[in-house]
């Protein structure tokens, strides 16, 4: 039975609400729309990010920002330091169950576990009581609150540092969990500067209107429905393409550079985002725009970040629809087919020539059979200049390139012979020639059952190219001419997915004029 698959009653609606919020999200602030909405996005897919810069660039705005999104959002903000506490971060012990039910227990509300959106500033000077139960929030969205397991409603965590987690510290598991990693730093243009530095607007003013913020109960429809979105085969070859290329990076650099490593877990979680960005976005399937979302989820290392952004142009560039619609195998196949024919119809035949012999590169030797003639040498440019039965004034030369003797010559009807006008006579020298093989193709019509075996290939391959001609014209991606309005992926990555669709198209008409050419090669012999 057919598994039926679910869509939401109005992906363009969701598409509308989302982008008005971000909207307003962002209204006010500088050089931060991108942050701001990727904490959104990953807030939405249940997700965390990490947001590496200096003191000062609004980190804590962008987490406070987005706590307004949400209705009756809860948010819970803190400064980590190495003198932290877990009674500060998940709440103090219930002296109540303690003394009077011998629980260990804490008071979670208006603390992390109590709240929807967490900021956590200067995450890596936390200590290991508070990183281990930060491991289990961040995976399993659980909080072990004395012997029970306690389920957290926390739609995101933003957590945030002027550094990386030092080598020396055991912080892998923690930094593992961040899927989104994006560096802030200070506004760049003058103009947002200048606009930031005199605007009197209070931009942590909750001015999000009712009706744009999202409810637990929209958020868990949201999630059904995200879990349903569709993962074309484009896509599932990208991923794999840049999975083997960072692979190949790693084996490059051996041991003498900082590889990027990527597990398992972490892939799992970028489909989740990339489905969660095409459903945002008013789609029921994830496009090629959206693979872009992983160059902030592979890197471990600033340093990292060009050489992922590269890797992933280039797999879309070179590979996107071409490996969905297989055209590196239809053009082994074409190949393939057309060496077949070359080899029967094409028979090579080899003669035996006359070639005329240079002497020195400049001079053509005459063969006499007497000596009354005085000169053997005529130069290969006069030579060559004279025509039949039209003599001209040629200079002749003896073997030491003399000039021996001015008479009229013209060329001879036979070829590779000279008609010498000397004492009232014409007398005919054949030039020197050597003897050389010249192999030329003589085309052979085929077997009438070859043929039509021929013919049958060509109908089938010219039919799938037909297919995929026309399931990419009638199928044509509806995101094909939006791919720019994106909202978690930068316009300019538009042009490379347009880029490899076209090429596309028209790697597929050349294979399919090729075959027509191939066809007429052996069917008019």
């Amino acid at each position: 039975m057919e598994k039926t698959i679910e869509r939401p009653a109005n992906t363009q609606a969701v598409h509308n609400k989302v982008r008005d919020l971000l909207k307003h999200l962002c209204n006010g602030l500088y050089e931060r729309e991108e942050a701001v909405r990727l904490a959104l996005l990953s807030a939405v897919a249940g997700e965390s990010i990490f947001l590496l810069g200096p003191p000062g660039v609004g980190k804590s705005l962008i987490a406070r920002r987005l706590k307004h999104a949400f209705a009756d959002g809860v948010s819970f903000e803190y400064l980590m330091s190495k003198f932290s506490t877990p009674d500060e971060v998940f709440g103090p012990i219930s002296i109540k169950k303690l003394k009077e039910e011998d629980k260990y227990e804490r008071l979670t509300d208006r603390y992390l576990p109590g709240a929807n959106i967490v900021f956590l500033d200067e995450i890596w000077k936390a200590g290991p009581a508070i990183q281990n139960a930060l491991l289990t929030i961040l995976n399993e969205k659980i909080y072990r609150n004395g012997d029970e397991d306690m389920q957290v409603n926390i739609r995101g965590i933003i957590t945030a540092s002027n550094e990386l987690p030092p080598k020396t510290a055991n912080l892998a598991p923690i930094w593992d969990r961040f899927l989104l990693r994006l560096e802030v730093g200070n506004i760049k243009k003058f103009s947002n500067f200048l606009t930031m530095i005199t605007d009197v607007k209070d931009v942590y003013e909750d001015d999000i209107p009712a009706a744009l913020k999202l409810t637990n109960a929209e958020l868990d429809e949201w999630s059904h429905h995200i879990d349903q979105v569709e993962i074309g085969p484009e896509v599932l070859n990208t991923i794999q393409l840049v999975k083997i290329k960072l692979e190949e990076h790693n084996v490059r650099l051996a041991n003498s550079g900082n590889p990027i490593i990527v597990h398992d877990r972490r892939w799992k979680k970028m489909i989740r985002l990339m489905r969660t960005s095409a459903f945002l976005n008013g789609r029921s399937k994830v496009d090629l725009m959206d693979c872009f979302l992983m160059r902030h989820c592979l890197w471990g290392s600033p340093d990292q970040q060009q050489i992922i952004r590269d890797i992933l142009a280039d797999a879309i560039a070179k590979h996107g629809y071409t490996m969905a619609v297989n055209l590196s195998s239809l053009k082994k196949e074409t190949k393939a087919f057309q060496e077949e024919v070359e080899k029967e119809i094409r028979i090579p035949y080899t003669s035996s020539i006359a070639q005329l012999m240079p002497v020195d590169d400049e001079y053509f030797r005459l063969e006499k059979q007497d000596s009354k003639f005085q000169g053997s040498l005529v130069t290969i440019k006069q030579y060559r200049a004279l025509s039949i039965d039209n003599p001209q004034v040629t200079n002749f030369f003896d073997e030491q390139k003399n000039l021996v003797n001015r008479v009229r010559a013209a060329k001879g009807k036979e070829e590779n012979t000279i008609e010498v006008h000397h004492d009232s006579d014409k007398v005919i020298y054949r030039l020197e020639t050597r003897l050389m093989d010249k192999t030329e193709i003589i085309n052979k019509k085929p077997h009438a059952i070859i043929q039509k075996f021929w013919d049958e290939r060509y109908q089938q391959l010219n039919s799938f190219i037909t297919g995929q001609l026309q399931n990419m014209s009638e199928n044509r991606p509806a995101e094909i001419d939006a791919l720019d309005k994106n909202m978690f992926v930068d316009a300019d990555f538009a042009d490379i997915v347009k880029k490899n669709f076209e090429e596309v198209e028209t790697n597929l008409r050349q294979l399919q004029l090729s075959l027509e050419k191939l066809q007429f090669s052996y069917t008019n012999i």
